[in-house]
């Protein structure tokens, strides 16, 4: 046996000394004494990081997976962090071991001296993240959620005070503190904490919203993709007065093992066949989802050729902005993207004299983009998260896919009053900003360092031109770039108002590439044309992009 064998089966067999869980130990137990080396390995080689907004991983045994000795592990890590006596709340989705990682968190919290609430049932990430915001006393908000992730995963993400996911150096922070937590079997735990079963908060806030919610007579159709989504935003619906979506039925329930689909993410091809055959069916005039925790929301429409056209998360981004924009009022009105969505936002903002930012991806960096006099109205990334807001600004300083769903209904009905559809709509943003489509390229590997020589052959001699464009500028964003924080990226703006930015994945071994192309289209103009261009375009950047990389 190889000394590094012997200090992984080590280390394994302190884990299962405090390890409180059955069914890992014996997962485990079986590991070590099947002599599983690549096993043990994939479970103690290496641990998961907890980086900006927590944890996230594959459930199983050892510090590479999420499980309860992780989990204690980061509550306490949090709790050494936290004022004594701080009010904590936590909430939980439907997935495997969720409400066990609550109340395990719950007592780590409680036996540290903090205050601890554990909503009663599974419930969506945007209700835990307003009410972290909304309530003056609680110092921290933890949900257990692997968003959309597949049904052997899930994780642990933490909100500070404003109801926003942590950014550096608070997730630094907590690391540290996670890293020396000793035994969790001698961690003091704490019995006995408030539950929750009471919502109500976040639906007079989100039905409340000034977006123009005047009821309607659209035909959706609605699917939560197996997760927690289906009661809070059927309630939501039913306060601001439009008729009650139509739902999914073999996708209405929780269920952890997502048996329908090979991949909970409205993303992902076949995700949305159930809800468009059931649209089928009513004929209905919407198709609304939610991911698994109801953070993001995906839309169709009805398209020219009879079937369903599926927005892309940028066009449902730009016509959320028009329609917030056109429902508030106010020059210190802000709307931010992210870097690696559609300049459209851009163009917008500046046609209705708002002011605009861009942040890194995601949105606890969204949220906190612009300055300390702007009023945050929406917020969108590419990735179908959104968070709509009125005259007040957004009421929560997270993705959320319900109160975006009411937005699209309020939009949907408005278009129709007007004679108009979204499709219409989308044309007419052509017409005034010029057609801006976007696309991704995934260049995955199997070795992780091709990734690194990529980047840095690409750092040493960016191309000179892309698909016949002409490189005009290029942002190695490694260095702080336009206000925004360092991060491993690069930026390569083209000719024409066409853009391409290379970034690693965060998750998983691959080089993620964000394309863009502009099309001028003109009052008047064959944005159909402009769409056959802008594809052909697309995939010739595609073509150069990756010739670029390999």
């Amino acid at each position: 046996m190889s000394d590094a064998v012997s200090d992984l089966r080590r280390d394994a067999e302190e884990w299962l000394a405090q390890d409180p869980d059955p069914e890992t130990r014996t997962e485990l137990r079986a590991i070590l004494d099947g002599g599983d080396d690549r096993a043990l390995a994939a479970r103690f080689g290496a641990r998961l990081e907890f980086g900006t907004a927590g944890l996230r991983g594959e459930l199983g045994a050892g510090p590479n997976r999420m499980n309860r000795v992780t989990v204690l592990r980061a509550a306490a890590g949090l709790a050494a962090c936290l004022p004594p006596g701080g009010r904590v709340i936590i909430g939980f989705d439907a997935r495997h071991g969720s409400r066990r990682f609550a109340d395990d968190t719950a007592a780590v919290l409680s036996g540290a001296g903090l205050r601890p609430e554990v909503f009663a049932d599974p419930v969506p990430t945007p209700v835990l993240a307003h009410f972290t915001r909304a309530h003056g006393d609680v110092v921290a908000g933890v949900m257990v959620t692997a968003s959309h992730n597949p049904p052997r995963d899930n994780g642990y993400k933490v909100y500070w005070s404003d109801g926003a996911q942590i950014v550096p150096p608070t997730d630094a922070e907590i690391s540290a503190a996670i890293d020396a937590v000793g035994r969790v079997d001698e961690l003091p735990l704490g019995t006995g904490w408030p539950v929750h079963t009471d919502v109500g908060l976040y639906l007079d806030a989100v039905s409340s919203l000034d977006l123009g919610f005047t009821g309607g007579d659209l035909s959706i159709v609605y699917t939560p993709m197996h997760g927690v989504g289906r009661d809070v935003l059927l309630a939501a619906f039913d306060r601001a007065g439009f008729p009650v979506p139509a739902v999914v039925a073999e996708q209405a329930d929780p269920d952890p093992d997502f048996p329908t689909v090979a991949f909970p993410n409205p993303e992902e091809p076949g995700a949305l066949d159930l809800a468009l055959a059931l649209a089928d069916a009513r004929g209905a005039d919407l198709v609304i989802a939610n991911d698994p925790d109801a953070d993001r929301c995906a839309v169709a429409v009805p398209g020219s050729d009879g079937g369903w056209r599926v927005l892309t998360g940028d066009e449902l981004g730009g016509l959320l902005a028009e329609h917030v924009l056109r429902h508030t009022s106010g020059d210190d009105r802000l709307v931010v993207t992210t870097i690696v969505s559609s300049s459209l936002l851009r163009s917008i903002a500046a046609a209705h004299g708002v002011r605009f930012a861009e942040s890194l991806t995601g949105f606890k960096w969204i949220m906190r983009a612009g300055g300390r006099s702007d009023r945050l109205v929406f917020g969108y990334e590419e990735a179908l998260g959104y968070s709509v807001g009125d005259d007040r600004g957004v009421l929560v300083n997270d993705k959320d896919g319900i109160s975006a769903a009411l937005a699209v209904a309020a939009l949907a009905t408005e278009a129709r009053r007007n004679g108009r559809t979204l499709l219409d709509l989308l044309d007419d943003q052509a017409r005034a900003h010029g057609l801006h489509a976007t696309s991704q390229l995934s260049v995955r590997v199997d070795d992780p360092s091709l990734i690194t020589a990529a980047m840095t052959r690409l750092r040493a001699a960016p191309p000179s031109g892309l698909a016949g464009r002409a490189v005009e500028s290029f942002d190695d964003l490694a260095a702080p770039s336009d206000g925004l924080p360092p991060t491993d990226g690069l930026r390569f703006r083209l000719a024409g108002g066409s853009r391409v930015i290379i970034r690693p994945s965060g998750t998983e071994p691959k080089l993620k590439c964000y394309l863009e192309v502009v099309q001028p289209v003109g009052d008047g103009g064959d944005v159909a044309a402009a769409r056959a261009r802008a594809a052909a375009e697309l995939d010739a950047l595609r073509e150069a992009v990756s010739a670029a990389l390999s």
